[in-house]
């Protein structure tokens, strides 16, 4: 970041669904989140918070979370490729752990283990490793389980 754009993170609507989605399947390949995934979440799950991150009012990340009892799962997020590699992806995950602290305890996610950059960054905001999920992503492709705690 360069301190001259103007970045803002607000509650993810439907109207940006289209633009969410192209990230997410340029993002991951095999993704199985749908535009009819996020509609529902967005609205109709009332455990599910979502966010869209702006560069001078254009959509270039965004996060999902479940945030049920005194846990917060992050359900998926991603920035555009062209603007990773400028602390856009450390912003977002700041504003998620801050958001999630005000009412839960941990914050987890599940990260492909073959996902080196994601789960540096993660490793750099403080998450550590809980375990692997198999299968998680299909047949062969396994996911790490990361979460961090929130109350420290």
């Amino acid at each position: 970041m360069d301190g001259k754009e103007s970045i803002t993170i607000r509650p993810m609507g439907i109207e940006d669904i289209d633009a969410v989605h192209t990230i997410e399947t340029a993002s991951f390949t095999k993704s199985s989140w749908t535009k009819e995934a996020f509609l529902r979440e967005v609205a109709a799950n009332k455990f599910a918070h979502y966010f869209v991150m702006e560069k001078d009012s254009e959509i270039i990340g965004y996060c999902g979370l479940w945030l049920i009892l005194d846990q917060s799962q992050i359900t998926t997020i991603a920035i555009r490729e062209d603007q990773r590699g400028h602390g856009f992806g450390h912003q977002l995950l700041k504003f998620i752990k801050e958001y999630s602290a005000e009412s839960t305890t941990t914050l987890s996610l599940e990260v492909n283990v073959d996902n080196d950059s994601a789960k540096s960054l993660y490793e750099k905001e403080g998450f550590s490793y809980g375990g692997i999920r198999k299968d998680y992503y299909g047949p062969g492709e396994d996911a790490h389980v990361m979460w961090v705690k929130l109350d420290e």
